[in-house]
Formats: C-alpha cells, structure tokens, sequence
C-alpha cells in the first residue's frame, strides 16, 4: 500500500486528508510541524508528500512551507510534494511548482481532483524507481561481465545485446558449437570473438571464413585445403581454414551458403575431427572449435533440402539471436559516439536523426554514416544535416 506523508499544523485538515486517504487504499501519516514531517521521512519509506504553506499562527507569508518545500528537495531529490495553499498564496506555490513541486491545490481542495492527482504521481514515481533499479542492475552487470571476461571492445547499451553478450560469455568456455543468427552487419563476428577471448582455446587462433564471399566451387577447398593439382590453377597444395584454426576458432560466417557437399565434410570433422584436402586420400586431425553464424533462415533451408537437418543439428547446441539495430535502440547513441571517436560530439538534432532511422544496414550500416559524418562536418558538433540521413 502507498503512503502519503501529511505535514499541517491544522488537525481537522490532516485528519480529514488521512480518512479521504484510508478510502482509497493509500496509508497515511501526520505531522503537525516541518520538524516533525522531516523526521517521519527519515523513520518512514513515504511514496509522496502533502505539505501545508504555513503552520504558524501569526504567519502567512508562505515562508515556512517553502523553507520546509527546500528541505524535502535536498534530503528526497525524487519524493513528490504537492502543496496545499490559500487562494491568497497562489504566487509562491506556482514559484514552487517551478522549483520542482509536482502540483499546488488550493484549499478547500476537490477530493477527485486530489485523488487523481496522488495516484498519478505515486505510479510515476513506482515507474521511475523500477526504472533506476533495473538501470542500476544493467549496470552491475556489465560491471561483473568487465571484470570477468575480455569482451573485445564491445560497445552496447540495450538490455537486448546484454542477454546475448552475457549468453556469449557463459558458453565460451563450454566446448560446444554455437551458432549465432541475426541479419547482416549486427556485430556477429565480435560476439564470436568474445566467444574465443574467453574459451580455453583463447591463445590459439581465431580463423574467419565468410562462406558468402566465395564461389560454391572454392569453398570446399577454402575450409579443408587442396593438394596440387586438386582443381584448375591449383599449382600447388595449400591448407584449408581448418588445418589454420587448429588449436583454436574457426568462425564460419554466412554457414547457409555452404554447398551441399561441403556440408557433409563439415558434419565429419564436427564429430570426428578428421577430414583430408581436396585431392587428397591422407586423413587429418584437428582440434577446432566451430563458431558459425547465418542470416538466413536455415529451417526453410532444411525444408527446401539445401541444408542438411543434422548439421543444423549439430551447429545449433547452442543458438545465440542478435537482434537488428533497430530492435536494441538504446545501442545507438553509445555505438554512434564510439565510432565518432574522441573530440567529437553529437548535436540533439542528430541524436534524434539517428534514434528516428530504421538503420537497415544495422551496424555496419551506422558505422559507415558517423565516419563519413566525421569527415565531412564543418565543426566538431555533428547535426542531422550531416548524417546524410533521408529525412
């Protein structure tokens, strides 16, 4: 149940206040001086505080409730105080109100009015104080994730990337494939690299192999290697992104576009660790981790038969979502200064250009705009103009 703390000096308006109170399920406290009212407030958790202009009986300049007003505000910066006033006191309370007051009613006051106005400031200052908890628990979280693992530089904000950072760090040390989707240009690469920063492999290699940057034809030999003459121009044997990574990481970008064939031989070497180079009949042995990553829908790929089922099977022991840009917005503003870099600021007119843009190139995408943004801005302030942003 909330409570209202009731400083008057007159005992009939207090007690009328607290039975109006009891009928609406707020309890109720009084004090009949600013003394008294102060120290309920250091006895008592008080949601918001109902407070007279003058409680002396040769005074009614207002002096007193505003010297009491300024007390509240110094020890509760966020405790809302409404002030009860006069008609004749209307001035100082609107000074008040300006100072920080959260409303005036003048006596006799209407009691749906007041009401009203109660139960709206004590829901907003309930949402305002689960609001800073939970912010305060972001905060300590990241903390431990700072002090607990090597994160690579990774800018965040949104409680959305915290779960999948977090997520991140618990599975690096588990020996297990993951399998990181979520479109183009979201940061999976980084999140794979905090995933090998902090696995026992984190001192062996990190091999990166964008499986949708290569020809269908080349990637077979790109992932296990190909002895000479293995296929037209291969003037000589060269090892695969496999025998690369051994001892440590092989981050397969784009795994969707891993031809068919290509496919089989990674299903083999994710269960036995063996595989041979093209061309080749020599087995070989490694002990990789696979870190893979897609933006593509690999279930619909399953169903249409160009992705096998138990490689999917095998990939995803662990799935970690990365969502777009636009779905972790409080990323923005902190990945947009990160890449702006040192001596440069953002003007509230580009803070809003960037919040309202729908960054469908997600990261990638915000990269390249603050870069060019930085190049080109006359000053060191960049404004919406020049984000170059459609408007």
């Amino acid at each position: 149940m909330p409570t209202v703390l009731i400083i008057d000096d007159n005992a009939a308006v207090a007690i009328a206040l607290e039975v109006l109170f009891s009928l609406h399920d707020i309890d109720a406290l009084r004090a009949a001086s600013p003394e008294a009212g102060l120290a309920l407030l250091e006895q008592h958790s008080v949601d918001l505080v109902l407070q007279d202009m003058n409680f002396s009986a040769d005074t009614t300049s207002g002096e007193e409730g505003t010297a009491l007003f300024r007390a509240i505000r110094a020890r509760h910066p966020e405790l809302p105080v409404i002030l009860l006033t006069a008609w004749t006191h209307l001035d100082a309370a609107v000074e008040l109100v300006k100072a920080g007051a959260a409303d005036y009613l003048a006596k006799p006051w209407d009691d749906n009015r007041l009401i009203a106005t109660v139960h709206n400031l004590i829901e907003l200052g309930q949402a305002k104080r689960a609001l800073q908890q939970r912010l305060q628990t972001e905060l300590r979280q990241r903390r431990e994730l700072e002090r607990g693992y090597d994160l690579r530089g990774m800018v965040w904000q949104d409680p959305a990337t915290e779960r999948v950072v977090h997520l991140a760090c618990q599975v690096a040390r588990a020996d297990v494939p993951v399998l990181i989707s979520g479109p183009n240009g979201t940061g999976k690469e980084r999140i794979a690299e905090i995933i090998q920063a902090n696995s026992a492999v984190r001192d062996g290699p990190f091999v990166v192999l964008n499986c949708g940057a290569l020809p269908a034809e080349l990637i077979e030999a790109e992932l296990f290697g190909a002895d000479a003459g293995a296929y037209t121009g291969a003037s000589k044997a060269r090892e695969g992104k496999f025998e690369a990574a051994d001892g440590g990481t092989l981050f397969l970008d784009e795994i969707g576009n891993l031809p068919l064939a290509g496919q089989m031989k990674l299903l083999r070497v994710l269960e036995t660790g063996r595989f041979e180079r093209l061309g080749s009949n020599r087995e070989r042995q490694v002990k990789v981790r696979v870190v893979s990553a897609t933006n593509a829908d690999l279930q619909a790929m399953i169903r249409a038969g160009s992705f096998r089922e138990d490689l999917f099977y095998r990939l995803n022991v662990i799935e970690l979502r990365l969502p777009p840009l636009a779905g972790r917005p409080a990323d923005i503003l902190p990945l947009a200064r990160h890449f702006l870099g040192a001596g440069k600021d953002l003007h509230p007119s580009a803070q809003q250009a960037l919040l309202a843009h729908p960054w469908p190139g997600n990261v990638r995408e915000l990269k390249n705009v603050m870069a060019r943004a930085g190049l080109l801005a006359a000053g060191d302030v960049i404004k919406a103009a020049d984000l170059g942003l459609p408007a």
